[in-house]
Formats: C-alpha cells, structure tokens, sequence
C-alpha cells in the first residue's frame, strides 16, 4: 500500500511523454528511457542539481545547528536547577501551539532587514532553534542514569566536559533521529523557501520542482522524474539512520 506509489512514480520518470499521459495506467513501461532525466538534467532554465546542492546544505547546516542548540538546552532543563526552569521549559513547550504560518511575515520582515533575502541563510536560520528539540533531547537526558555524571564528576570532569565526554555519545541515538527529522523538515519545506527565495539559482528543491511543474503540468514523465530526485536522498538517509531512529524514539519516551 506504502510502496505502490513510490514504484509507479519510478516508473513514470522512465516513460515516454505519451505513455505517462495515457489513460491506462503501465507498471512497467513498455519503451523505457531516460528522457525525461535528460530534459530536466540538461535544461539550463530549470536547473535541479543546483537546487539538490543547496536543499542538501540548507537542510544539513539546520540540522547541525538544531541538534546543537536542543542538546544544549536540554541538557540544561534535565540536569541543571536554576530560577523558572520549570517556567520556561512551560514557555518553550507552549510555542508548539503556535501554528508556524503565524510568524511568516515577522520572520520575513527580520530577515529582511538582515539583509539574508535571496539567500541560502535565508532558509537556515530562522530555524535553527525549535521547541521540538529542546523538549525531545530534555525527554532522553531524563532517561540516562545521573550515576554516569557523578563518576565523572568525581575523576574531575566539569559540567561542560561531562556533557560533550559522557552525555552525547550516549545520546547518539537520539541526536540522529533529531538531526534526521530536521533534516526531513528543511528538505520538505516549501511556503518559505517560495517567500525568501527569488532568483531560480538560489531555490530549494520543493519550490524549483513547483516551478518547473508549472512549466510542465501534462509532462509527468518530467514531473516524476523531479520528484524521483528530490526522494532518492531522503531514503538513502533513512535507511542509514533508521536503527537510530528506532532506538532514540524509544529511549526517549522511558522517562519524563
């Protein structure tokens, strides 16, 4: 039920124009090519691996800066006491309520005055911080025994040490599932990317696949074609993390 749609998409990127648009649906084309990877490949005013560049850096350099800022934080709500911990783990926890649409035109305004319109940090930054992580990480440092920190406090080891020595290679199970989803988020993005993002070299995948479907709204040899491209990385990532996805997702609702 799950695959059925990835495979016919798959065929119909390696059909004909006619045979994508014929009323009886084919499994397996009867005259395969690789035509319509050619169209998209070689034309210069669609230019999709230029986008497959920057959604890989936008959505890898987002995800590196949420797993940084959740770890972080989380740690911090888990293991350190200080004035309103509870407050503001509250206040972060009540920004999940907010629909995102709402801050679109704040965040463009913002960005805007940076001077990041047009620009790849247009679509990394403003996101690198989200009440997802924060909440997500703090789950799984709950889940870890404090036994393991106090033994490195006592051989010496400061808060800070004992954090990046001992806490996150435990944690890796549950910093690649949060780096994995972020990743997942950035790359299927697409209202802000279509708000910040003008020049057609400067465009992420999902938005130049919208522009390149309104080119060609009966070519869906070239439309699957695109959208063969834009998945193949996401499911070579899943399958390489999918073990620690599994194991963090778990272990992060042991304890909260």
């Amino acid at each position: 039920l799950f695959i059925s749609p990835l495979v016919y998409m798959l065929s119909t990127a390696f059909k004909t124009t006619g045979d994508a648009a014929s009323p009886d649906p084919q499994w397996v084309p009867d005259n395969p090519t690789t035509a319509a990877f050619e169209a998209i490949l070689g034309n210069d005013g669609t230019p999709v691996v230029r986008w497959l560049v920057n959604s890989l850096v936008a959505a890898g350099l987002q995800s590196l800066l949420i797993v940084a800022t959740a770890a972080l934080a989380g740690y911090a709500l888990a293991r350190m006491d200080f004035a309103g911990k509870k407050w503001i783990f509250g206040i972060i926890i009540g920004t999940l309520f907010i629909p995102p649409v709402i801050l679109l035109i704040p965040n463009y305004l913002i960005t805007s005055r940076i001077g990041w319109l047009d620009t790849l940090a247009a679509v990394i930054v403003p996101g690198a911080a989200g009440a997802f992580g924060v909440f997500f990480m703090r789950q799984f440092f709950l889940g870890i025994p404090p036994e393991l920190e106090e033994a490195a406090s006592m051989d010496g080891a400061g808060r800070f040490r004992t954090f990046v020595t001992v806490v996150l290679p435990l944690s890796r199970p549950a910093l690649v599932t949060l780096g994995m989803l972020s990743f997942l988020t950035n790359w299927n993005d697409f209202l802000w990317p279509v708000y910040v993002l003008f020049s057609p070299e400067s465009q992420t995948l999902p938005a130049g696949l919208a522009t390149l479907q309104n080119a060609n709204a009966v070519r869906y040899d070239l439309l699957m074609a695109g959208a063969v491209i834009a998945s193949v990385p996401v499911l070579v990532l899943y399958a390489a993390a999918q073990r620690f996805v599994v194991e963090g997702v778990s272990r992060a609702g042991l304890k909260g």
